[in-house]
Order: C-alpha cells, then structure tokens, then sequence
C-alpha cells in the first residue's frame, strides 16, 4: 500500500475561494484569494494549478474534503457541487468539515500557547448583526453547537460569568469591534480569513476513521433557508 495520500482540500464558505493540497498531514500547496464572488470562476482554476504545481496527477488524489458550511448560501453550493464533481469523477471518497470547527482548528494551529479557561467562538457573517457561530475549547471540544445569533453586548456573558475568556474571530468578528471594544473578558480577534489550509488535519483524521459521505446525497449544512430577493420596481 501507497504511503501517499493526498488530500485535497475546497474551502468557500465566505467571500475567500481556497484550496489546499496535503499527503497525510504534510501540507503541499495552497491557493486562495479573498474576494466577492469569485468561487464560480476562481475554484477549478485554483485546483487544476494546485495539483499541476505540486507535480501529482489528479488521478493520485485519495480523497477530497469539503468545507460544508455554514456559510454563504452560493459559496457553499459551488465549493460541494466541485468536490462532488470531483469524486464522481475519480471514484473516490468526499470528506465534509464543519466551517466552524475548521476555522477554531485554524485560530490554534497559529496560537500554540493558549489559557485553559478560554471559550473560542469562530463566526462567520449573516449580515446585519446576525453571525453564525459555535464554541469550543483548546482540545477542539465543542461547548455550543453551531447556531445563527444575532449579537448583543450580553451575549457571551454566560461564559464571562463563569471566568472564561472568549475569543472572537472570522469575518462575523469583524464587525463586534466597538460592541466589545471596552470588554476586558472578551477579544475580538480582526481579519481572520478561512483557509483550506485548517481543514487539513480535521480531513486527515476523517479519513483515516472513514468517515465519508454519500456522495450523491450530500448537501452543505446551509443553516438557514436562502431568501432570494428582487429589486424594487421602479416607476
């Protein structure tokens, strides 16, 4: 049996369009860029120089691993619909990651050091002061489950109360600034990104428990129902 097992990873729960490429926990190559709606003419592009740049042949890959959500609604529904695409195609196994559990992964892979008594509370935006967000602890334990929250100035008190430490970070953190600004309990971590790159070791171990999906009956964990809108008629 091979040593090799390649991974590649799809990452577009938000407005950042990225792909990792991994043997076991090595990470091999990565290609993101941030910007608004780019994943539909960005992602097929960002794999097929990804794989050509890391010298393997689409045919070594031994699986791929999808960020599920929640996120935003198109971004999700391009990024799952390639890594369908994808498996289909190579006859091999999809992996799903919460957006979520990635990003907190992520905030620790770059925060080696961190307290015991410490909530992290990745978020991702759903406008206006709405967030999708769940909690965990330094082990990756999950405190909260992922929810929508709209976010007030006593949101997280019921941590600070008990003398945790919260730390807030994604792009629904970057609007809470001056909401928590002042609070000596919570952090509010700015311009943190997604990256594909944090949903390697969570796929890695996923794959080595096999744990896949159904590939012709997966769907993104989309969280809320998408509501279209129409411009208003003009007269």
């Amino acid at each position: 049996m091979s040593d090799q097992h390649y991974i590649l990873c799809i990452e577009t729960a938000t407005s950042t369009c990225s792909v990792s490429l991994s043997n076991r926990q090595e990470l091999l190559g990565l290609r993101e860029a941030r910007e608004p709606n780019m994943h539909a003419s960005a992602l097929t592009v960002f794999i097929q120089e990804l794989v050509a740049d890391c010298g393997i042949t689409f045919d070594s890959i031994s699986a791929v691993a999808v960020s599920k959500g929640p996120g935003s609604y198109t971004g999700l529904r391009i990024g799952v619909s390639v890594a369908k695409g994808l498996c289909y195609a190579l006859d091999i196994p999809l992996i799903s990651v919460n957006s979520l559990l990635a990003m907190a992964q992520g905030y620790l892979t770059d925060n080696a050091e961190l307290g015991k008594n410490l909530v992290l509370c990745p978020m991702i935006d759903a406008r206006r002061m709405e967030v999708y967000v769940a909690a965990f602890d330094t082990h990756l334990k999950e405190l909260e489950e992922t929810k929508a929250l709209i976010v007030d100035e006593s949101s997280f008190s019921h941590w600070t109360k008990k003398g945790y430490f919260v730390v807030l970070f994604g792009t629904g953190a970057d609007k809470l600034g001056a909401l928590f600004g002042e609070h000596n309990e919570i952090e509010v971590v700015l311009g943190f990104q997604n990256s594909a790159a944090h949903m390697m070791p969570l796929a890695w171990q996923k794959y080595n428990n096999q744990s896949f999906e159904d590939i012709a009956y997966f769907e993104p964990f989309y969280l809320k129902d998408f509501v279209a809108t129409t411009p208003k008629k003009m007269f």
